[in-house]
């Protein structure tokens, strides 16, 4: 094999490795194949551990540390600990252990005691770690599933009053695996090295606080032993950049032409929400699509004109309220390729949802849309529209659609709410959650909370309905899957629009408007000019 096969091969393991998430017990499964496969326990502990120094290394350099507290459970997380304290100190950096439990796994005692042997010492309170200036966190890893009480929770308590960074070992003790929930109480890590596979838990809005600053440590667990656990295609899978890029609609056939790049019909906005409309309508034009139509309440026509001078801007009959009433007779929904329909509609645009709800095109619906829908009762017949719906919901939002489904596990309720409708589920929040009706769930690592600001749902409505019209006069006949896929993509391409945004303008700067100018500029790198 030549030195490009084998590098083309690490980086279809790197990137098969960094988008699937997995349970206690799928976990417990794969390293269980490993180790029966002849691996040693302790060969594989040396190892990780090793890894994990490396990076502590290059985090946080011996002439910038002093000292290092390294704090010790009674499994194999805490045998990890105690290989990297004694690293460390053979590295020249000055460690002090602490363990709080007298009986320790076999393996962990014996590294227990070679340390002591080195001369490490070990300290009776986390006090004594107050002059520390890095703490790693060895006390549990994957698979807690009690409440941490009493002396432990006590001591964690303490540590996370220290204005010391922490650096957990594959979770910050305290929180469950499956669900990021805090049993009784949790290490706030700086940052987390997840060791092997992501677990579940970094897919969970309530463990972001703790979790810090993320990364996998990838100790070359075999592909074959983890996909003979989760299959080919895991029923859980994180979202990556080259995923997000290989479903963009670039590059373009050289001979390519307006009619062929998509048609997409805007359903928006409202004397009340003037704006919305012109979000929806900036991230759509940034998406590449070929043709844009937005229709809005005609007395909104020559404000959308003057935003999007490109767009076919349709006047439509509005309510008393200033929302739309209906489309216009003129317009035939069928010559469409995609609809989005919501962003600042009002509950009373009543009439213009049940038009798009009826017509042949995929159909996204966000905002009002899903609001009119949840009092429409028409939830369960949109698996019978003759092709995809996609539905964007808050969390609000979906407790109007599914008043019975549980939230509080945000991933399984996402699950749930695509199988009783028959739609793409895209629930919203800090980790945005993608479901679809077979049970596949896609969830977005990487955001910023510069995205909580009023209108950034309606840029990425807009973006979404873009991509899929290009994608489906691409791809005639076009599969559920493709669209599924592009769904993906509109929710990565817009969390680092937002992320660029950021870092530019700091999280105050992100406005909705500011988002749209984003955009392109994230593509950028990947498709230099």
């Amino acid at each position: 094999m030549n030195p490009s096969h084998k590098a083309l091969q690490r980086l279809d393991r790197t990137h098969y490795i960094q988008s699937v998430a997995v349970t206690t017990q799928q976990m417990m499964a794969i390293e269980g194949r490993v180790f029966a496969a002849g691996m040693p326990v302790a060969a594989l502990m040396e190892k990780v551990a090793g890894l994990i120094t490396r990076r502590l290394v290059a985090l946080y350099p011996r002439l910038a540390i002093a000292q290092v507290g390294v704090l010790v459970g009674p499994g194999h997380n805490g045998g990890d600990a105690l290989v990297v304290a004694r690293e460390l100190h053979f590295l020249g950096y000055t460690v002090l252990i602490y363990c709080p439990f007298n009986s320790l796994k076999e393996l962990t005692q014996q590294h227990a005691d070679y340390a002591a042997s080195l001369g490490i010492p070990q300290v009776e309170s986390v006090d004594e770690l107050s002059g520390c200036d890095l703490i790693v966190d060895g006390l549990f890893g994957f698979g807690l599933s009690r409440n941490l009480e009493g002396t432990l929770a006590e001591a964690i308590a303490t540590l996370n009053q220290l204005p010391i960074p922490i650096v957990s070992i594959d979770l910050p003790s305290g929180l469950h695996t499956d669900t990021g929930a805090v049993l009784g109480t949790a290490i706030r890590a700086t940052r987390t090295l997840c060791l092997g596979l992501w677990k579940l838990a970094f897919l969970h809005d309530q463990a972001l606080e703790y979790v810090g600053e993320a990364e996998l440590i990838d100790f070359d667990l075999p592909v074959a032993d983890i996909q003979a656990v989760l299959g080919e295609t895991p029923d859980v899978q994180r979202l990556t950049a080259s995923t997000a890029i290989a479903t963009l609609p670039l590059p373009r056939h050289p001979t390519t032409h307006k009619y062929k790049q998509g048609h997409l019909l805007l359903v928006c906005g409202s004397g009340q929400y003037m704006g919305a409309a012109i979000l929806a309508g900036l991230a759509a034009r940034a998406s590449g699509v070929g043709m844009l139509s937005i229709a809005v309440p005609d007395s909104l026509k020559s404000l959308l004109t003057g935003q999007l001078p490109d767009a076919l801007v349709i006047g439509c009959p509005e309510t008393k309220s200033g929302a739309i009433a209906h489309l216009p007779e003129r317009v035939d929904v069928s010559q469409y390729q995609a609809i989005a329909c919501g962003p600042g509609l009002t509950p009373d645009a009543i009439g213009v949802v049940r038009q798009v709800l009826a017509a042949p095109s995929p159909l996204v619906l966000d905002a009002d849309g899903l609001n009119i829908l949840a009092t429409l009762g028409t939830l369960p017949t949109l698996a019978q529209r003759p092709t995809t719906t996609i539905l964007t919901p808050h969390p609000g939002e979906f407790k109007r659609l599914f008043p019975d489904v549980d939230l509080s596990d945000r991933l399984i309720a996402a699950r749930s709410a695509a199988r009783q409708s028959g739609a793409i589920v895209l629930l919203k929040g800090a980790r945005l959650a993608i479901a679809n009706p077979q049970g596949t769930l896609w969830v977005n690592p990487e955001s910023t909370p510069a995205l909580a600001r009023g209108g950034s749902g309606d840029v990425l409505t807009g973006l979404l309905g873009g991509l899929i019209a290009q994608i489906v006069a691409t791809q005639y006949p076009v599969a559920n899957q493709s669209i599924e896929k592009t769904v993906q993509t509109a929710v990565w391409w817009h969390a680092q629009a937002a992320i660029l945004a950021k870092h530019n303008r700091t999280e105050l700067g992100v406005d909705a408007f500011t988002l749209t100018h984003y955009l392109i500029r994230v593509l950028q790198p990947y498709f230099p000019s």
